[in-house]
């Protein structure tokens, strides 16, 4: 890999990092860009090839997962919906049913105890919906300095 690829994972890996924390503030691509220090078409670009996702994608997914965890805490839809950055019911809960694969209510409605007993850290890993493999995932560590 040479050093250019390498700073625009680093790069890319600030954006995603970025999307990670602010989940729940308005985000659009020029703003995750900027993050990344590119510019919102470029950054689109890598961003789909190193992820396997667009950002809108990935940002989403951060969101229906912080979602499926005040589900199952008993958190109504539509409050769930506002917390964790959405501003359409419907939109939320149609990404919600495509992405989870049943409606909010109908996931918050489920029973949840096994997933109460786990650890923490073991949960998240149990109920994050599915993604597809990054490139970033299979790249070598950075080095810290």
């Amino acid at each position: 890999m040479t050093p250019q690829e390498l700073a625009n994972l680093a790069h890319l890996r600030r954006a995603r990092d970025l999307i990670d924390r602010h989940y729940a503030r308005p985000l659009d691509v020029p703003t995750m860009a900027a993050g990344a220090l590119m510019s919102p078409a470029h950054f689109s670009r890598q961003f789909k090839a190193a992820h396997g996702e667009t950002p809108y994608n990935y940002l989403m997914t951060r969101r229906i997962e912080r979602a499926m965890a005040l589900l199952r805490a008993g958190a109504s839809v539509t409050d769930t919906c506002m917390d964790v950055g959405c501003t359409s019911l419907g939109s939320f809960s149609s990404r919600f049913t495509e992405i989870v694969g049943m409606t909010p209510s109908a996931y918050r409605d489920l029973e949840h105890q096994a997933v109460k007993a786990m650890p923490a850290c073991v949960a998240r890993q149990h109920t994050r919906p599915p993604r597809k493999q990054s490139r970033i995932e299979e790249a070598p560590a950075l080095p810290l300095p």
